[in-house]
């Protein structure tokens, strides 16, 4: 399954979410938005959120960092990353 993660510098969350999949061996599609107004006026228009990151696992947006986690916690990540 792809993963694409929508980040900007500086971003704290941004940097926890790739290391979270870097710890697990998960590759993803990183786009950096920094200074790319147009582009993150888009992903507040597909999204409805202002913040990065913004995750999205195959075509369903998981969220931020702090979605992720609440993912993996409740188990649901991995069936996410597996279909």
């Amino acid at each position: 399954m792809s993963v694409r993660i929508y980040t900007a510098v500086p971003c704290g969350y941004c940097s926890a979410a790739k290391r979270f999949f870097d710890e697990r061996g998960v590759e993803y599609d990183e786009v950096d938005l920094t200074g790319d107004y147009d582009a993150r006026a888009a992903l507040l228009e597909a999204t409805g959120q202002r913040t990065v990151p913004q995750i999205f696992i195959g075509d369903m947006h998981v969220g931020g960092y702090t979605d992720l986690i609440a993912l993996a916690r409740g188990g649901r990540l991995d069936q996410l990353l597996k279909s």
